[in-house]
């Protein structure tokens, strides 16, 4: 029975279903996803399991319209797997507000607060695992350009921080809960306290680490979008000029220009004359290319050093599409054991950013292609790959935001291409040193989590009497 009136639930939906719109979502503002979860969380204890499962999922859908247009449109997503997106993840903050609900309410507060947490996150972790596009846009995202929070990944990877943004607004409304004593309120306090301002603490030690070797490192991206343009054609090598002039105008001392995903269509014939027309330009040049071979089809990273043969890298994840064959091995710049090679949807998964960090990478170039709505929330997609395994990243996509940034997180340039013929973005990148806890040891945390989960269920599902 509830034991509030009925404004109250409706109050705490709304302004859960808010504070999730801007707090989430293609733009967020990154304060707010703190606070989203909290209105429904402080509610859950004091209403039935039906009322505060109902809210949640309001809250959450409503929260989330603000994506629906991006999801229905989208070339990257089918619109079954996005239905299933939207709604699975409003169904899934109800059932962790339902697990939190049952497990305060037998007075485990700390497992509500843990098992609520590990329950959101294992799940997104299922469905990194399962979904032929990855996973983007979650808590974790909310958070990219906040690297004193982001540092958390290099251990626990991004899993720690999508944890800890539900855990602590969870821990919040479990010290509020009906029937929590003053001590125990006290204890809580001191125990979220200590553990923010550690994180804090040793954030800021690792962002204030001297940087290493610096390349410098050119983003080139046009403001019209071409997909696979075939170099053999006139408008193909238009294009080509087009590129080999504005790399012509890169300031001095640019190693290596990237350019975006599937810039240009080559095969076996052309793929030699393409290069030579790059190497002329006298900057090493990466450029996403759909590369017909005798061995089938790639869409891939294509890097043209000045001299020397040269590196292709295999897109290892290509969503549904059928016709084009997924690659198996990593790359690197001709010439560095340090620099990789990626290809925009690759970084919406654990590898081959995994394996590029295990092996000491400390720059990966990715060419990539966006809608122009996402380019943000994608570019941080990468971010956090690099911050997780310990490299830099340059992100150059074209309907997208270019951007440049360190191994810990920090953005150097970034802009937004379409209002000018091409966008440009240059920085000093340093190298990271890869080999994180993260890169070493995986998703050990995500296993935790859904330990934290079972847990929490087991306690629920005990046989001890609760009131509806």
């Amino acid at each position: 029975m509830s034991r509030l009136g009925p404004g109250w639930p409706i109050a705490a939906t709304v302004a859960s279903g808010v504070l999730f719109f801007f707090g989430t979502g293609l733009d967020p503002v990154a304060a707010l996803a703190w606070f989203a979860p909290l209105p429904i969380l402080l509610l859950a204890p004091r209403v039935s399991g039906v009322t505060a499962a109902l809210c949640a999922f309001v809250a959450y859908a409503a929260g989330s319209t603000g994506t629906w247009s991006y999801f229905w449109h989208s070339l990257a997503v089918p619109r079954p797997a996005a239905i299933a997106i939207l709604a699975g993840s409003a169904v899934l903050f109800a059932l962790a507000v339902g697990l939190f609900r049952l497990l305060v309410r037998r007075r485990h507060a700390v497992l509500a607060v843990l098992a609520a947490a590990g329950l959101w996150t294992v799940a997104l972790y299922a469905v990194s695992l399962l979904n032929p596009t990855g996973l983007m846009g979650t808590f974790m995202t909310t958070q990219a350009d906040r690297p004193v929070v982001l540092q958390l990944a290099s251990v626990t990877g991004g899993w720690g921080v999508e944890f800890l943004v539900l855990a602590v607004p969870a821990a919040v409304a479990a010290i509020c809960a009906p029937g929590v004593t003053g001590r125990s309120r006290l204890v809580s306090v001191v125990a979220v306290a200590a553990a923010l301002t550690g994180l804090f603490f040793w954030s800021t030690a690792r962002l204030s680490s001297p940087a290493g070797t610096t390349v410098k490192v050119a983003l080139i991206a046009p403001a019209k979008a071409a997909w696979a343009t075939d170099v053999t054609t006139p408008q193909g090598a238009a294009l080509v000029q087009s590129y080999v002039d504005a790399i012509g105008a890169l300031p001095d001392g640019v190693r290596v220009a990237v350019l975006p995903e599937a810039a240009f269509a080559v095969d076996d014939a052309s793929r030699a004359g393409f290069a030579e027309q790059l190497r002329r330009t006298g900057v090493e040049v990466v450029t996403g290319v759909y590369d017909t071979t005798s061995q089938g089809r790639f869409n891939a990273a294509l890097d043209v050093p000045p001299s020397g043969p040269a590196v292709e890298f295999h897109k290892w994840h290509n969503g549904d599409s059928k016709n084009i064959a997924d690659g198996t091995d990593l790359a690197y710049l001709a010439g560095s054991a340090k620099i990789g090679l990626l290809v925009c949807m690759d970084v919406n998964f654990g590898n081959p950013s995994g394996d590029y960090g295990a092996a000491g990478t400390g720059l990966v170039l990715i060419p990539a292609s966006d809608e122009d709505v996402d380019g943000w929330e994608h570019s941080r997609t990468a971010l956090i790959r690099g911050v997780e395994n310990g490299f830099s990243v340059a992100w150059s996509a074209s309907r997208g935001t270019p951007m440049l940034s360190d191994a810990h997180g920090r953005v150097l340039a970034d802009t937004h291409t379409g209002d000018r013929p091409f966008s440009v973005v240059t920085a000093d990148v340093p190298l990271g040193s890869g080999g994180t806890p993260y890169a070493r040891f995986g998703d050990w945390f995500a296993w935790l989590c859904g330990l934290l989960a079972l847990a929490g269920i087991a306690a629920a599902a005990s046989r001890e009497r609760v009131d509806a």
